[in-house]
């Protein structure tokens, strides 16, 4: 029992009780992958591409293929948990250098990168790692980075109300490093914000301020 506890129990009071969570079930995008389907066409694609898939290496990649496309259009569910600002924490809180991996949905080629999410809170703060879930939850899909990153801002905007959202995405490109243009080493930089985090000119630079210095201490 805390001190607090104890000392109402003493004074004749009830005990405090512990402020409820907020959970948010989250649950995956998907109107149900048909392997089996996903694989023939593969095979079909492969072969009219001058593919010979009749050797033994290549001939369970129209499966492999097929498993590795579903795994990228799947995100994994989870509890969206948010707790109570006890404190009245009043600064930035920033998730900085979260891994995504999307596919550009013009070419079906991977684009990978980082993103920097962070929060100014008001009521209530989120786990930490659930700003990860969320990248996740937009990423695994077919996907352009600027739309990716102005959902993934809104939806945090929405579900935890906060004072302000702030998106960073920095990723590159395979469509444009491996093909066409192939303009390796490019990479592409989008941002969204919320709140005061676009409204205010200091708070809005203090949130670039200290994914700048991350980055510059990185390199």
């Amino acid at each position: 029992m805390t001190p607090s506890a104890q000392s109402a129990l003493v004074n004749g009071a009830e005990p405090a009780q512990a402020p409820p969570r907020t959970t948010l079930h989250v649950v995956k995008p998907s109107s149900g992958a048909n392997l089996a389907a996903a694989e023939q066409a593969a095979a079909a694609f492969l072969v009219a591409l001058g593919v010979d898939l009749d050797t033994e290496s290549l001939a369970a990649t129209p499966a492999r293929m097929a498993r590795a496309y579903a795994e990228m259009f799947s995100p994994r569910p989870f509890d969206l948990t948010t707790f109570p600002n006890d404190a009245g924490y009043d600064e930035l809180i920033i998730a900085r250098s979260i891994p995504v991996q999307s596919v550009c949905e013009h070419h079906l080629l991977p684009f990978v990168g980082v993103a920097h999410v962070g929060y100014l809170p008001g009521d209530r703060i989120l786990g930490l790692s659930k700003l990860a879930r969320v990248v996740e939850l937009f990423a695994r899909r077919p996907q352009v980075q600027e739309r990716l990153t102005q959902q993934v801002a809104d939806w945090l905007q929405d579900q935890l109300a906060p004072r302000g959202v702030g998106v960073v995405v920095a990723a590159e490109h395979l469509c444009m490093t491996v093909r066409g243009v192939r303009a390796a080493g490019a990479i592409t930089v989008t941002s969204a914000l919320h709140g005061q985090l676009r409204s205010d000119a200091a708070s809005r630079a203090e949130f670039f301020t200290l994914i700048a210095s991350h980055e510059e201490a990185h390199r």
